[in-house]
């Protein structure tokens, strides 16, 4: 049954779990490289998501799915944890965690254009003012104000932030012709992603793993980010009269992020990642009008 309160109730959760992730993500690396904090986190949330499923009833969907599917699951598990985190937390291990963070968030524009191509949706003038928008808080943030002389802070660093915005944009544009069930998929997801991941972490970096802070918050990072706020989002979705209202808190979350940022990890805060945060989230609200506006038309058509 639809619920606009309690679809309200998930997506805050959702958002404040989100806004707690880029914290997370440089507590976990402290101690562990980037491929042994994934392997942490994605055995965690592969059992928060077991549990959710013989919670809700759908652990026998596990089993039900065609061969086709099975074949689906290897194959966006590649994408999904495996090359989207392996990218991310790259990009987190070379940069702070407020220019990391903020970048990550423009993956929304890149679905918008990758849509055009891929799902046949048209380009509109706005779309392209909302990429120059955004686009100019990603130069902003990256080159930590100084724009004009476009010295790059650590410019892999910047590419592995905006290359993982393609890949997860990518995951959901062929995640639109997925039937499966959400959680059920994403749990074959990361299941069959596990194998990678931990024959990549033996050849590179082994399995030493430090730090019981860093272990910790990976494994923290498995169980909310990765698991819970996926089902909690999943709810809110289907539990919403008005979706438009429930995306719009996703704004939130990246300034949200910034108070744990800079009490936790006592990073100081640059007035270019002020300054590059609204360019971004100004740029995301003018194509999220542009989607409701789309949206309530077909509603009222």
């Amino acid at each position: 049954m639809k619920n606009q309160k309690q679809a309200m109730l998930y997506g805050l959760a959702t958002v404040l779990l989100w806004s707690t992730v880029a914290t997370a993500f440089k507590l976990a690396l402290a101690d562990l490289a980037p491929v042994q904090m994934l392997l942490v986190a994605s055995s965690a949330s592969i059992v928060v998501m077991a549990v959710a499923l013989v919670i809700m009833g759908r652990w026998q969907q596990v089993f039900q799915l065609s061969k086709t599917q099975y074949l689906q699951s290897i194959g966006m598990g590649l994408i999904n944890p495996c090359l989207y985190y392996f990218l991310l937390f790259g990009a987190f291990d070379r940069l702070p965690a407020q220019e990391a963070q903020p970048l990550n968030y423009t993956w929304a524009l890149v679905l918008a254009y990758l849509s055009v191509p891929f799902l046949g949706q048209k380009l509109r003038r706005i779309d392209i003012l909302a990429g120059l928008v955004c686009y100019a808080g990603v130069v902003v943030i990256a080159t930590r104000g100084a724009v004009t002389s476009l010295n790059f802070s650590d410019p892999l660093g910047v590419a592995l932030a905006l290359g993982s915005t393609v890949v997860w944009a990518s995951y959901w544009i062929i995640a639109t012709r997925d039937t499966r069930d959400p959680v059920v998929g994403l749990f074959l997801n990361f299941l069959f992603g596990l194998p990678v991941i931990v024959l990549v972490c033996g050849y590179t970096v082994g399995f030493e793993f430090s730090g019981l802070q860093s272990l910790s918050a990976a494994v923290y990072i498995g169980v909310f980010e990765m698991g819970i706020a996926f089902i909690l989002w999943s709810q809110a979705m289907k539990k919403a009269e008005n979706t438009a209202k429930v995306s719009n808190l996703i704004f939130i979350a990246p300034f949200l992020s910034l108070v744990f940022i800079y009490f936790i990890l006592g990073e100081v805060i640059l007035p270019s990642t002020y300054v590059g945060l609204v360019l971004i989230i100004a740029g995301l609200w003018l194509q999220q009008k542009k989607v409701q506006a789309r949206t309530q038309g077909l509603e009222h058509g």
